[in-house]
């Protein structure tokens, strides 16, 4: 049984009004344990509406979703659902209220009414899974830490409720480079070693290249491709025919291709794609 599934799911904002617009139309996906999905496309094609879905945050118009097997369409309370898909926004940090970072992650796990000592050690496994040292900030103001510490304590603060799915709006929008590598460099930590699947919305094909197993992309409110990072990575001409595009090392190698060098096109970091060049220059030297 998969953790996620999604039938046929459509979503119309404003339906039956002049301000009508369709988000999502007849969208089917399916989350399996384990995946690390980036969730890609333009500004409006849908990705934002479709991942409020997940955990019953808004109601479709029609279709179904079931998450570990319970359909969430259906009435009733939702608090066992949020539990298993927990969803970081865009700007998590904005949401940030408590004195102090522990206090901040434990918001969740007490609302839960789990033991203050069941909490402590939720917090202190969160706060280790993000790369936050626990004696040096728990006391600390989550308001006079860094753009990336902010947004690791947001984060910590979700997974602190031990989600079997974790979704992250534009995890690094906002932030500088050190900061954007620090929190891809946690989320590899978080599914490697926090058994989680992980789903991330983002516009960075370099980054998705680096983290993502699966590619889900989307474009006018439907799901148009779908598998293997490296297999839509291929597909440069359809990428950029939906406003897209594949990451630079591999348009580099497409278009040194393209100029009559015998290189593999497949590659998608700059790590492979070295090794590819180097390769190439052997061949040459050896002919």
């Amino acid at each position: 049984m998969s953790l996620i599934e999604v039938k046929n799911l459509t979503h119309i904002y404003g339906e039956g009004t002049v301000f009508e617009k369709v988000a999502l139309e007849n969208v089917s996906l399916t989350v399996e344990k384990g995946d690390l999905i980036g969730l890609i496309g333009h500004t409006g094609s849908g990705k934002s509406t479709l991942i409020q879905h997940l955990n019953g945050l808004i109601k479709p118009t029609s279709g179904e979703i079931l998450v570990d097997g319970k359909n969430i369409t259906q009435k009733g309370p939702l608090i066992d659902i949020r539990q298993k898909v927990g969803l970081v926004f865009q700007y998590p940090e904005y949401q940030l209220f408590e004195e102090t970072v522990e206090r901040d992650i434990s918001f969740g796990p007490v609302n839960l009414g789990l033991s203050s000592e069941e909490v402590d050690i939720r917090v202190k496994e969160s706060m280790e899974l993000v790369g936050l040292d626990y004696e040096i900030y728990k006391e600390k103001s989550p308001f006079e830490l860094s753009g990336g510490q902010k947004r690791r304590v947001a984060i910590a603060g979700v997974i602190a409720m031990k989600p079997q799915v974790l979704i992250l709006d534009e995890p690094t929008a906002g932030l500088d480079p050190r900061g954007r590598d620090e929190i891809f460099s946690e989320i590899k930590n978080l599914y490697e070693k926090g058994n989680m699947t992980i789903i991330i919305v983002s516009h960075s094909m370099e980054d998705m290249a680096k983290l993502a197993k699966r590619i889900v992309v989307m474009n006018h409110g439907k799901i148009v491709m779908d598998g293997e990072t490296r297999d839509i990575f291929k597909r440069e001409k359809e990428l950029v025919e939906i406003g897209l595009g594949v990451p630079q090392i591999t348009s580099f190698l497409i278009e040194l291709k393209r100029r009559g060098a015998d290189v593999n096109t497949d590659c998608i970091t700059v790590e492979e794609a070295k090794m590819e060049i180097e390769k190439y220059l052997r061949g040459r030297k050896d002919a």
